[in-house]
């Protein structure tokens, strides 16, 4: 019986029409779980030693911005690895959630192909947008926030109409239906005021998800003109996320 796993699984992720998206789910799932924040691996120790495993490993995989423009040769590909990496399992399951959600449409739309490329390319540059803008920062920036925050600018251009089901924490978590173009929009003001009114030096990385979000809806803008945007089915999403 075990066996047959494999070949099943294969057959899944082949008849799927978003097979991408739930392999970078699977991916970043994965790497979380293999690593020193998700507390399941024994040999990165306990209490202090492995809260300096957790410091050095994010280091590591993570964008630091000083030693992204220090050693620019050595560091180029950590924009990318930081797309993978996760803080903790809130951070990894609000941002799989949210590309869960909206993945999947914009992936069918754009192609599995065009979809990864564009999901790492904007991922990239708006971490290094936060690189740029921090760049004298010490402090490793990790997670998927920018990569996600590009499908859901493209998801907004595509599927204006898309009503999304968000429970507002202002509103004691009522689930209420509104469109795609007023959930994104007022996702995107929290995003810039809580940019505005961070402590000072980086911390969370709201500047990424701005970032992310401007280049997603550019490109869906320029990719597909205005005689693309269609309607969608209904989508669930909590609103309210905000780690990188």
């Amino acid at each position: 019986m075990i066996s047959n796993w494999g070949p099943a699984l294969i057959r899944t992720f082949r008849g799927t029409s978003a097979p991408m998206t739930y392999a970078l789910i699977a991916l970043c799932c994965l790497i979380f779980v293999l690593g020193p924040a998700s507390g399941f691996v024994p040999s990165y120790g306990t209490g202090d030693t492995l809260l300096a495993a957790q410091r050095a490993y994010f280091r590591r995989w993570g964008v630091v911005p000083a030693d992204l423009f220090g050693h620019p040769a050595r560091e180029a590909l950590t924009p990318v690895t930081a797309l993978f990496i996760h803080g903790s399992w809130i951070h990894l399951l609000g941002n799989m959630l949210f590309l869960y959600v909206f993945g999947a449409m914009t992936e069918e739309r754009l192609g599995r192909v065009e979809f990864t490329l564009f999901y790492l390319v904007c991922g990239y540059l708006a971490l290094l947008g936060y690189a740029v803008a921090n760049a004298g920062s010490e402090q490793s920036l990790v997670g998927a926030s920018g990569a996600i925050s590009a499908v859901l600018g493209a998801f907004l251009y595509l599927f204006p109409r898309a009503r999304v089901t968000s429970l507002l924490p202002f509103l004691f978590f009522l689930p209420l239906r509104f469109p795609a173009w007023v959930v994104l929009p007022f996702w995107v003001a929290l995003q810039w005021l809580a940019a505005g009114q961070a402590a000072t030096g980086p911390g969370v990385a709201y500047l990424a998800h701005l970032v992310g979000f401007t280049l997603g809806f550019g490109y869906a803008w320029v990719r597909f003109g205005r005689t693309t945007r269609v309607g969608a089915a209904p989508v669930t999403v909590p609103e309210g996320e905000n780690q990188p």
